[in-house]
């Protein structure tokens, strides 16, 4: 048997702006919505400006998953 290896990838399936929550969400096997509010609550605390910046760097470097 073939074991498949799980990969970090934007979610098509869990996305509300690109997919970035929900993929780490898809990866981790969590509730794209706790990640979603986790990402919330550290970009508010980091004066929002260091989250967007996260943000925009993993969505131009995690590929997208074509499921």
């Amino acid at each position: 048997m073939a074991k498949q290896v799980k990969r970090l990838c934007r979610s098509s399936r869990q996305r509300l702006i690109a997919g970035v929550c929900g993929g780490v969400a898809e990866y981790f096997n969590v509730d794209p919505t706790v990640v979603r509010l986790i990402y919330v609550l550290i970009s508010v605390f980091s004066v929002a400006f260091p989250g967007v910046l996260v943000y925009l760097v993993a969505w131009l470097l995690m590929p997208r998953d074509f499921d």
